[in-house]
């Protein structure tokens, strides 16, 4: 009685499928924006447990023990894992996630291919299983490699062994031979043929992702998002079930659609980032240096006469002496420049995650905004380790969402900025990628801090970034204050400073 007064009859199942996919979508457009996002994540996850519900009334489950014991324990890794996290540590769980995706939809898809809870699926239904194996497993190993990847338990550097594309081209072409075959037979040699099928998805996952550089680890783990929903939706036509391939299919298409972004903002081709070619290491080479006391050809002076000109003294070509360095800046120009500014631009990187320094650029913000500054907040479309992570750091402290620009709207406000602010990044500010021919971000669209009158530098080091190219940034001393160390001291050493009592 209880489950007729909360379920439906079946028959107008389609019906409240409807009204829970139309719920997963206008959750993913709440998601859009930090004011609404909570909301959209819990009507998101309402209407998910709404299609759990219906599945297991569907079938008769909910009599069953283990499927209550299935939920409890699902549940409890869910809500432990979702509050233990850190959110440096969100890149790597959303990759987990991805994963645990992509191995559910290849489990459902392998019992339909097998006939492990029924009869063995007809020649197309075997067709689209296959694929929800193929892509699910992939898609499992290729986020466990990238997860590892972001919690540093795997080398950051990509593996570039020179067979490596080939032996990956030679597992694609492998995948396809076995599904042809395991949609052929039928019995036990079908178990056989999709076993195989899944090896060769998880080894093509695993070693797809060992060829990405860091770097590119963003454009990845979007990529790997939208493969869970593609498999998804391929194992929903399997079982034939409508729901699974309309929600698999929207998150395949956000997926993609996020990915592509994603590319363009690096100029990055995604051919070129899963085959390891935007690796490539080394600068340009640079333009040859004069020889050593040659100096430039005289020229002529057009208004003195040939005569004149030929009698006129040779010009002094005695090397002078060199120009005195400039002064390098440190903390008190920055704070003079800070207190003389009337426009800010703050911008946050990986390196202010790495510290946790959000709190202490949210303490920064408020100190400027107290003086009366203009401050807003630069936000490069891959800063971070995932899309969107310097979004959720800045909006866990409450950072107003209105103040966050994205590149395209904050490049202008650069060349008006008296000051930028760098908190930890490097690669997304590199002017290199405009000059540097051959390196892994010449191209990328950057943000345009160098155009500001005073650039702040608060990074660990002048190491190179990710990319591993030299910023030229640090070789700018007459308007680039350096104060390096760990961004959560030295934001706030900025922060005392610019509030202290000037002497």
């Amino acid at each position: 009685m209880i489950g007729a007064i909360l379920f439906p009859p079946m028959s107008v199942a389609p019906v409240v499928s409807l009204v829970l996919i139309a719920g997963v979508l206008l959750g993913i457009r709440w998601m859009g924006s930090p004011t609404t996002a909570r909301r959209g994540n819990l009507v998101s996850a309402l209407c998910m447990a709404g299609f759990i519900a219906m599945a297991l009334v569907e079938h008769g489950l909910l009599r069953q023990p283990w499927i209550w014991a299935a939920l409890a324990v699902g549940t409890a890794a869910g809500l432990g894992l979702g509050l233990r996290v850190r959110m440096i540590q969100m890149p790597e769980m959303v990759a987990l996630l991805n994963g645990l995706g992509g191995g559910a939809s290849a489990i459902v898809a392998w019992m339909e291919v097998t006939g492990a809870v029924g009869l063995e699926s007809g020649p197309w239904s075997c067709l689209a299983g296959g694929l929800g194996v193929g892509i699910g497993g992939a898609t499992l190993s290729g986020s466990l490699v990238a997860a590892g990847r972001l919690a540093r338990w795997l080398p950051q550097r990509p593996w570039r062994a020179r067979a490596l594309g080939g032996f990956n081209l030679v597992l694609l072409a492998g995948l396809g031979a076995v599904l042809i075959g395991a949609c052929s037979v039928s019995g036990p040699p079908r178990l056989a043929w999709t076993a195989a099928l899944a090896i060769l998805a998880v080894l093509l996952g695993v070693f797809v992702v060992l060829r990405v550089g860091g770097a590119d680890m963003p454009v990845t783990i979007s990529l790997l998002n939208s493969l869970s929903g593609v498999a998804a939706a391929f194992t929903g036509f399997a079982i034939m079930h409508p729901v699974l391939v309309a929600v698999g299919g929207i998150v395949g298409a956000a997926g993609l659609v996020l990915t592509l972004i994603m590319c363009r903002a690096m100029n990055r081709r995604l051919g070129d980032i899963l085959t390891g070619r935007t690796t490539a290491a080394g600068l340009a080479a640079p333009a040859p240096a004069p020889a050593a006391g040659a100096g430039p050809a005289p020229v002529p002076d057009p208004t003195l006469p040939a005569a004149a000109a030929a009698s006129a003294p040779a010009p002094d070509t005695s090397p002078a002496a060199p120009p005195a360095p400039p002064r390098a800046l440190g903390l008190e120009d920055a704070v003079r420049g800070l207190r003389e500014a009337r426009r800010v631009v703050l911008v946050p990187g990986y390196g202010m995650a790495l510290a946790q320094a959000q709190a202490d650029v949210k303490g920064l913000y408020e100190a400027l905004v107290k003086a009366g500054k203009e401050v807003c907040f630069a936000i490069h479309p891959v800063a971070g380790r995932m899309p969107g992570h310097m979004h959720v750091l800045l909006a866990e402290v409450d950072i107003p969402y209105e103040l966050f620009l994205e590149m395209e709207a904050a490049n202008p406000r650069f060349a008006e900025a008296d000051v930028a602010v760098i908190v930890g990044a490097n690669d997304v500010v590199n002017p290199a990628a405009n000059t540097a021919v051959g390196t892994p971000i010449y191209g990328m669209p950057v943000l345009a801090a160098g155009a500001a009158r005073l650039v702040v530098v608060c990074n660990l080091n002048a190491d190179p970034g990710y990319a591993g190219v030299r910023n030229p940034l640090y070789d700018s001393p007459e308007k680039v204050a350096l104060l390096f160390g760990d961004a959560r001291e030295t934001v706030s050493a900025l922060t005392r400073a610019l509030t202290a009592a000037p002497a």
